[in-house]
């Protein structure tokens, strides 16, 4: 299935630019989804990746950021605490409400899980929260380097080792933790929460999952990870994790699509900048990729401007056909199209106009399948098949108008 993950930057809580992505489902989008990543971890491990791409599958974009000081983003990583993490996922959700929808879904892993939980009631349009590990209380994350906390106390700060690597942790951060209590507030939720937690976590222990579910009021549900490991480093545990997140949030979150802020009626692309050709199409809600096979420089990310030509006919043909059977209460069980393009010498070409250079040749061919069809039936089908809108289209006068329109203007339309 086509996928497309947009990079993009938004102002966090401190005024830095979080580094972030936007993953976007290959068609209608069902929610916006907005995922915080565990304590002193980033956006683009393998756990957070494997799930938002899942859940894109699903229908459900994602925008997963790295919180500040971390990956990708702006800021010092000293500088912050629980509350600033709290404050960049609600600066998350105010990018994503501006541009295109609130988010109607919360996930967090380990710390993020908790942060979310503190974040949510800032968040009014949030109608489900799941959390994946999550301690039950940010004075939690204090247990991976217990051994410094008296130098942190006494000299204001001091470098612990998480996960092989360094980082400076201060007073503020110590007592910031300390200042918070989640038993309240997840009582307070108002929204569905999800608890998803591994009974063999050696990084927060299956206890703070009981704590989490008691603490809040229903509807509330909990889900085993079974042998899954703290990161979800596994492929299969992310997915897994992303189905029933998917499955459960569907109960709550709206039927409709959400109302974006793109004001354009008509197609947008634009070069994605993940390949030399790629280009990111916007058709309404739906997402799609053109791109060129590797021959001719492409990556072959998706089809080439031609393909997206045949299959505009192709569909626009089996509509017709379908509408035209269905109208006449003909026995058409399926219409499918064949197509393929190339290019001919025009003196090649006995009935073309066109008698110099090359000229564009479609070859369309129809399969309608229903036994109970008869041959008069079939002939009236194909005939009906050059009324296809594309069709005349491609056999009309076609004139295409370009203009240049400043940066700004575009963006105040996607």
């Amino acid at each position: 299935m086509p996928y497309r993950s947009e990079r993009i930057e938004f102002p966090g809580s401190q005024g830095h630019n979080l580094a972030a992505r936007l993953d976007w489902p290959a068609g209608r989008i069902r929610a916006f989804a907005l995922f915080a990543h565990c304590f002193t971890c980033g956006k683009d491990l393998k756990g957070p990746r494997a799930l938002a791409r899942s859940l894109a599958a699903r229908g459900i974009a994602v925008l997963r950021f790295d919180f500040t000081g971390l990956g990708h983003s702006e800021g010092e990583f000293a500088n912050t605490h629980f509350t600033s993490n709290v404050e960049d996922i609600v600066a998350a959700a105010d990018y994503l409400r501006q541009e295109h929808s609130a988010p109607g879904l919360l996930i967090g892993h380990s710390f993020g899980g908790t942060a979310v939980l503190a974040a949510a009631g800032q968040i009014p349009e949030v109608q489900a929260i799941a959390t994946l590990g999550a301690p039950a209380e940010p004075t939690a994350i204090t247990r991976h380097f217990t051994s410094a906390i008296g130098d942190i106390e006494s000299q204001g700060e001091a470098e612990v080792q998480l996960a092989g690597r360094a980082f400076r942790i201060r007073d503020s951060f110590l007592n910031d933790v300390k200042d918070h209590r989640l038993d309240e507030a997840i009582s307070r939720l108002g929204r569905a929460l999800l608890v998803l937690h591994a009974p063999r976590d050696e990084i927060v222990d299956i206890d703070n999952a009981s704590r989490i579910f008691l603490a809040a009021k229903h509807p509330k549900s909990f889900v085993s990870l079974d042998d899954a490991d703290h990161l979800l480093s596994r492929s299969r545990d992310a997915t897994y994790a992303a189905e029933v997140v998917a499955a459960w949030a569907s109960r709550y979150l709206p039927e409709s699509e959400p109302t974006q802020k793109n004001s354009f009626q008509g197609v947008i692309v634009r070069e994605s900048g993940r390949g030399a050709l790629e280009q990111d199409i916007e058709a309404g809600q739906h997402r799609l990729i053109a791109d060129e096979p590797p021959e001719v420089g492409g990556g072959d990310a998706g089809p080439d401007p031609y393909a997206y030509l045949l299959a505009a006919l192709g569909a626009c043909t089996s509509m017709t056909l379908r509408l035209y059977a269905d109208h006449k209460k003909w026995p058409l069980e399926q219409a499918s199209v064949r197509l393929t393009h190339r290019k001919v010498h025009a003196k090649d070409c006995e009935d073309c106009e066109t008698r110099d250079g090359k000229v564009d040749w479609i070859e369309r061919s129809l399969v309608l399948k229903g036994s109970r069809l008869s041959g008069d039936q079939r002939k009236r089908l194909v005939e009906i098949a050059e009324r296809c809108p594309v069709h005349r289209t491609l056999h009309s006068e076609v004139r295409v108008d370009t203009k240049l329109i400043e940066h700004s203007e575009e963006q105040g339309s996607s």
